[in-house]
């Protein structure tokens, strides 16, 4: 087929969902861009620093109903014939489920037990109910659907809200009253991508690292893209704040268990065509799903040319592509990465441990000159205001660093890792004194490298 006549609808195309829709129109589609209702208006501008401008043959707005919804889009198309519905960021994630159903291309489908396959809670029950190793949890819209097993649970737990994005609204909490108290919050407080949350899930906290599984499903046949390890630390007061990603052989029995359990998940939840983006922790017992993320891994899609140094040439990006618009070439990706990887690299999240008015950015300047230095990604210019850095949305930037020799790249990462502690990665017109020492923090009984 002539690809200039074609067009693939993109559903909230932010973060990684914007080079998503720069990959498909490298091939030569156009691309709709469907807005859901809601959905903020601050969100639409997340554009990663690497796309630039985004160009779109057309930009709709979800309807009233389905059915409105569907007769806007072919309205856009005009004469293109609409050859796909592809998810591009977590709030799109039902909705693109229910148009690519009415509109009869490549989907997950609604029916069934999968009309809401984006809330967690909905996960963890699917994933229970094919005898596959779930959390303990609870959810409720109000208390006192929660309140016994809160009473009940062993401390801590986690609380969030059930169709959270990223770490929006997630808190490790770790005694009765602090849950109570964060969960009353959660309905008071807009969600990251508009909206107000509906439903708080109340979950047990699983000791162990936290691993994410990306990939990418057509017609059932799952292809896993690449494998990592999340490096949480305290600091700022926070017990888990991320400094980075890191990837894992895909050799390892770790990988080998990851990506066995994560095949088994996806076909509980009935997820055959797309991208996934699983948050697995591997326990004493073996691992247990976190969440299932219904879409490609988000960070602005910073990680992808690390991905595809690490497999000598593709990342999930474009994978997720060829499984819509590409059977010969999706079929023709290896079920899992090479191993060896091929070149030494890794995500490092930058963390601020001061706070203030920025007047200028002198550390990103040197972080540039490293000699594994490949891309920075950050929010942070001239004028802005930081905060102490306590989650992934207070980090200040992310940075890929790659070589093919490992001790540079680990003498780049102690680099930044020192600039951080100095308060040396920007300048403040006024700022709060540095945090102590994380080794001295009162975490309670939680112990150093436990994640959630």
């Amino acid at each position: 087929m002539d690809a200039s006549k074609e067009v693939v609808v993109v559903v909230d195309p932010y973060s990684t969902g914007c080079l998503i829709v720069q990959e498909i129109q490298n091939r030569g589609y156009k691309v709709i861009s469907l807005w859901t209702d809601g959905f903020s208006e601050e969100m639409k501008k997340h554009v990663p620093l690497s796309c630039g401008r985004m160009n779109y043959h057309a930009e709709v707005s979800e309807g009233d109903n389905l059915g409105e919804t569907t007769r806007d889009l072919y309205k856009a198309a005009g004469k293109l014939r609409i050859v796909a519905c592809i998810c591009g960021g977590e709030a799109g994630v039902d909705a693109a489920d229910l148009i690519s159903e009415r509109l009869m291309v490549r989907t997950n489908g609604t029916q069934g037990d999968f009309a809401n396959r984006r809330d967690e809670k909905v996960q963890q029950e699917l994933i229970k109910a094919a005898n596959i190793r779930s959390v303990r949890q609870a959810a409720g819209k109000k208390f006192s659907d929660v309140e016994s097993f809160l009473k009940s649970e062993h401390y801590p737990v986690v609380l969030k809200p059930t169709d959270s994005a990223g770490t929006d609204g997630v808190k490790l909490c770790h005694n009765f009253e602090e849950a109570k108290d964060h969960f009353e919050h959660l309905f008071e407080v807009e969600a990251v991508n508009g909206g107000f949350n509906t439903e708080v899930l109340c979950q047990e906290f699983l000791r162990g690292k936290e691993y994410v599984i990306d990939g990418a499903s057509r017609d059932g046949e799952h292809k896993t893209t690449a494998v990592w390890v999340y490096d949480k630390r305290p600091a700022n007061g926070a017990a888990f704040v991320y400094f980075g990603m890191i990837p894992i052989d895909t050799a390892s029995l770790e990988a080998k268990l990851l990506i066995n359990y994560t095949s088994k998940v996806l076909d509980a939840l009935g997820m055959k065509n797309g991208a996934s983006h699983a948050e697995v922790i591997l326990t004493p017992t073996g691992p247990c799903l976190v969440e299932m993320n219904c879409r490609a891994q988000g960070g602005d899609g910073n990680w992808r040319p690390l991905a595809k140094a690490l497999t000598g040439g593709y990342s999930q990006v474009e994978a997720t592509v060829d499984c819509y618009l590409d059977k010969k070439a999706f079929f023709s990706l290896p079920k899992v990465p090479p191993s060896p990887a091929r070149a030494f690299g890794q995500e490092v999240i930058l963390v601020s441990y001061a706070e203030g008015n920025v007047i200028g950015t002198p550390g990103y300047d040197d972080i540039k000159e490293l000699e594994s230095f490949v891309y920075l990604e950050t929010g942070i210019t001239t004028g802005c205001k930081v905060e102490h850095t306590v989650d992934l949305l207070t980090s200040v930037g992310s940075v890929i660093l790659l070589h093919e020799d490992e001790e540079v790249m680990n003498r780049d990462i102690a680099k930044i890792r020192e600039m951080e502690k100095n308060n040396e990665l920007f300048e403040l017109k006024q700022s709060s004194r540095m945090m102590g020492d994380v080794s001295t923090m009162n975490l309670g009984n939680l112990t150093l490298g436990e994640e959630y």
